[in-house]
């Protein structure tokens, strides 16, 4: 098995689409536990995924941000990556791309608390192999991480129509592209996924639990958004997302 350096650390969903014939776990059903690489900025999560996949998966490596996921990837070569969309010095869909230029074998499921259409949309067109919700329970993500390492295709239920219906509506469209929105364009992922939990009528409190990050966090990315925006008060941020229905 090979080894990790480059700052990662070694270590010893509801609908599907797509099906596979397996007849156990690991590469096209080949009875050996897949190979996972897991990418996440928070510590904590990271390990609450590893005592869930505990015995089901070998995971032979982490990384908290983009340049060491890069490196220790391309190094470990697992049969399938765990991929937050959202990391401090980038995003996903970096990670994928950097890593199919050498390694195109390499297979990505993004797990992520964020469900906005222009992160799936960015990830999948990169080349990610699908993408689950944190809401996924250990043996739906058990299951999701061996499809994949299979060669499935595999999406939470909510996710998987969107993504069909966006490639077969729009097929020319520049996916790369987070909006069409030049103002919504000036924030960061982070910052738009915390504004769309703003404008469900989240606290700050169920924000930084949803998100995994802290509250002062949170007010943060609020503070920065208004001012990027030049508002004023939560109330007006509220209202700013529902006129361009980013609920």
């Amino acid at each position: 098995m090979p080894g990790c350096r480059g700052g990662c650390e070694r270590r010893g969903y509801d609908e599907l689409a797509g099906e596979a014939d397996m007849s156990g776990q690991g590469p096209a059903g080949s009875g050996v536990k897949p190979r996972v690489f897991l990418v996440d900025d928070h510590g904590m999560f990271r390990s609450g995924v590893r005592s869930e996949l505990a015995g089901e998966v070998d995971i032979v490596g982490e990384a908290a941000d983009v340049g060491p996921a890069i490196a220790g990837i391309s190094e470990t070569e697992p049969d399938v990556v765990l991929l937050d969309v959202h990391l401090p010095g980038g995003n996903g869909q970096e990670v994928v791309a950097a890593v199919k230029a050498g390694h195109p074998e390499v297979k990505f499921l993004a797990l992520s608390a964020s469900d906005a259409p222009e992160d799936v949309i960015a990830v999948i067109r990169a080349g990610a192999r699908g993408y689950v919700t944190k809401t996924i329970s250990g043996s739906e993500l058990i299951d999701a991480i061996s499809r994949v390492a299979a060669g499935d295709a595999v999406f939470s239920s909510r996710l998987a129509g969107f993504v069909l219906d966006a490639f077969a509506a729009a097929p020319a469209l520049d996916l790369d592209r987070p909006s069409f929105d030049p103002e919504l364009d000036q924030l960061t992922s982070r910052e738009r996924e915390v504004l769309r939990l703003i404008a469900r009528g989240y606290t700050y409190r169920e924000i930084a639990r949803e998100l995994f990050i802290s509250v002062k966090t949170v007010e943060s990315h609020v503070s920065s958004v208004l001012r990027k925006l030049q508002l004023s008060s939560r109330h007006q941020l509220s209202r700013w997302a529902a006129e361009r229905r980013l609920t």
